[in-house]
């Protein structure tokens, strides 16, 4: 199984086009130590040829322009992504569909809850179904537990997808964003059946629930919510009056933080002991401090065996 990280980026980017923060300023000067980010967004497959995008980011074109992998080959028309699979209806996640909406129709991969705000809110849907149309299959995530529906997506030959519920919260323009419901946020286990090898996806994680503590141990990979250090970050620098639990993420510092989190997969005595699994962050906010290579958060994260991703990483397992 491949993944490219597409975008490793929060909301806006980074450097954000609004942002004067320390981490944007210095980028644009060249006085930091940091690589400018697209908005997240992965692509997986199983041969190299045919990708699943797993959410489909304002920043497309330039990624898939970074992306041979991506980019016609076999066709006059063609394209390397075989279906859209969508962990969320954040705008960050979902505006991308429009500049794919050239060619055949689009096999997309989500939630109800998702397609309902795709096709009232922020009708995408509609206004596709003038272009190429997508074809929706519906991710379940009720089953055995919360979310243990898998899912095979054609020509994607050797990959499962298996989507899980996660606390979070709907987007801020979706009308039951108060009332958090079952798929408004959806963490993966990505399985290849072949070798049995696997990562956990949660570009937005805010909570560490049974189902997705389970799914993290059983991954060779996790690769999950890296939005914010601080669980103050916005407030302390003045930029929002929200935490990052306001938001849906789950901050790296703290007790409880991620950093705590990752480190106790590995914990003595769990069953089995990945000693050798990758630990990754991603979708970083602008303004967290790991962007910054010298940073002293940057060194603890290392210190921890964690890694930060970065466009064009490629992981393979």
């Amino acid at each position: 199984m491949k993944i490219i990280v597409l975008g490793s980026a929060a909301g806006g980017g980074f450097p954000q086009w609004n942002c004067n923060c320390r981490n944007c300023a210095g980028v644009r000067s060249g006085t930091l130590a940091a690589t400018a980010r697209t908005q997240s967004s992965i692509a997986v497959s199983g041969d190299g040829n045919d990708w699943v995008l797993i959410n489909a980011s304002p920043d497309i074109l330039a990624q898939i322009r970074a992306t041979p992998a991506l980019q016609p080959s076999r066709a006059k028309r063609d394209s390397g992504i075989a279906a859209v699979m969508l962990m969320d209806a954040q705008i960050d996640h979902v505006t991308g569909l429009l500049m794919l909406r050239e060619g055949r129709p689009l096999p997309l991969y989500c939630t109800a809850s998702v397609w309902n705000d795709l096709n009232t809110s922020l009708p995408l849907a509609p206004v596709l179904s003038h272009y190429c149309g997508v074809h929706w299959h519906a991710l379940h995530t009720i089953g055995d537990g919360p979310g243990m529906q898998a899912v095979q997506v054609p020509g994607i030959d050797g990959i499962r997808f298996t989507p899980l519920v996660l606390s979070s919260k709907a987007p801020p323009y979706s009308p039951h964003r108060a009332q958090p419901g079952i798929g408004d946020n959806i963490g993966l286990l990505i399985e290849d059946t072949g070798s049995g090898r696997s990562l956990f996806y949660a570009p937005g994680l805010g909570m560490i629930e049974p189902q997705v503590d389970a799914a993290m141990r059983q991954a060779d990979c996790v690769l999950v919510d890296g939005t914010f250090w601080r669980a103050d970050e916005m407030i302390e620098l003045g930029f929002s009056s929200k935490s990052a639990a306001d938001m849906g993420h789950l901050p790296q510092s703290g007790e409880a933080g991620m950093i705590a989190v990752l480190d106790s997969l590995d914990a003595h005595g769990d069953a089995p002991r990945r000693t050798e699994r990758r630990k990754i962050l991603i979708h970083i906010n602008n303004t967290n401090p790991i962007l910054d290579d010298d940073s002293a958060q940057r060194a603890l994260l290392a210190r921890h065996g964690i890694e930060v991703a970065f466009d064009g990483m490629e992981i393979v397992l």
